[in-house]
């Protein structure tokens, strides 16, 4: 198997267009038609685990966070990226980052949080703009189920928890064939009326590609006309954050104890209680403080994340409780969700999680 065979599927899960602008993910080292020896997967790509790769013979790193992140002006040994990125090099091991893109579907890092809560009733918290768009085309009755059938299967007509959504209705067309033409239905050099099916449906940005191929291969036509169109609505199952809730309510220090156990936590920061019952979480792994308002508007009880700082720890205005897990430990269970998803995948494929601890906060006390 390819390197390449490997990424695509991860692509598939979480698209690279999902990730936010100052993003870098991707294949940062190697190339993508390597064979595949074995992957790793860890939260950063740090020298130690290079060196683990090439100790497993593993020749792929699958990094939550991109190692290169804003930029390389110079590549040498005096940081730990410059010694990271070198020794992948030297040694034909690929470094492959899914961060942001992971970060922004309902079942990736934020979902894998949830499921350590085993939280109920999930959405996203801030659902992602403007990566919708529409699709309308016109075709013959004869052929509407069978081009309708195309676009839907390709990835088209998804709304929440409903799939083949779309519109028809019922018009005449008009167009003329002129010479050179092979029109599928008319007479070339005159005026031809056919009747026809408009068919709308909506679909993810990222799959235009797919949609479209499908579109023009199952329609007759040899001129397909159809229609794309950007949309400002929200993709409910894509964003920053998730949402969900208890199965049963806790006190306030019960959930914080079952933060510890399920996280495995030396230390929780926080705000002061509220003195209610613990039932709605809004949770972000990682650097979560610029979502703390729309926690609040949610009704959430607790707003877990990490990278919290001080003045930020005020925002929670006694509306909600903050707890800090720390940036690593919120997404550390991300390592077990790419080797979850890749073995379901793949199951006869090597990959393992990373046993170098890189986390580089340490606690005294």
């Amino acid at each position: 198997m390819k390197i390449q065979d490997i990424t695509s599927f991860l692509e598939s899960f979480a698209p690279p267009s999902l990730q936010e602008s100052y993003d870098n993910a991707g294949l940062l080292t190697g190339e993508a038609q390597w064979e595949c020896t074995g992957a790793i997967t860890c939260l950063d790509a740090t020298e130690p685990v290079v060196l683990e790769a090439i100790e497993k013979k593993c020749n792929l790193i699958i990094a939550h966070h991109p190692i290169i992140f804003s930029g390389l002006k110079k590549v040498n040994s005096s940081t730990y990226i410059g010694r990271s990125v070198i020794t992948a090099i030297k040694n034909d091991i690929a470094i492959y980052s899914i961060h942001t893109n992971l970060d922004h579907v309902i079942d990736g890092v934020n979902g894998r949080m949830a499921d350590r809560l085993g939280l109920i009733n999930r959405r996203v918290l801030m659902p992602k703009g403007n990566i919708l768009k529409k699709l309308v085309t016109y075709v013959p009755h004869s052929h509407a189920a069978q081009v309708r059938d195309a676009v839907l299967a390709a990835g088209a007509g998804e709304i929440g928890q409903y799939s083949e959504c779309s519109f028809n209705s019922k018009g005449d067309g008009t167009f003329k064939a002129n010479d050179g033409a092979k029109p599928f239905v008319g007479q070339v050099g005159l005026r031809h009326t056919e009747q026809e099916t408009k068919i709308e449906t909506i679909f993810p940005a990222w799959r235009e590609g797919e949609i479209r191929r499908a579109l023009i291969n199952a329609h007759p036509y040899e001129e397909v006309v159809y229609d794309i169109y950007p949309l400002e609505n929200s993709e409910e199952q894509v964003g920053s954050g998730l949402l969900g809730e208890l199965s049963v309510a806790l006190d306030e220090t019960a959930f914080l104890h079952l933060l510890k156990e399920q996280f495995e936590l030396e230390v929780i920061r926080h705000t002061p209680f509220m003195g209610r019952t613990v039932k709605k979480i809004a949770l972000c792994g990682g650097a979560g403080s610029f979502l703390i308002g729309a926690a609040i508007a949610s009704g959430a009880d607790f707003y877990v994340t990490g990278d919290v700082k001080y003045h930020e720890f005020f925002d929670a205005n006694a509306k909600i409780v903050i707890a800090d897990i720390g940036h690593y430990e919120s997404e550390q269970f991300t390592q077990h969700l790419l080797v979850d998803i890749l073995t379901e995948k793949f199951p006869n494929f090597a990959v393992q999680k990373t046993q170098v601890k890189t986390n580089p906060v340490n606690y005294f006390g």
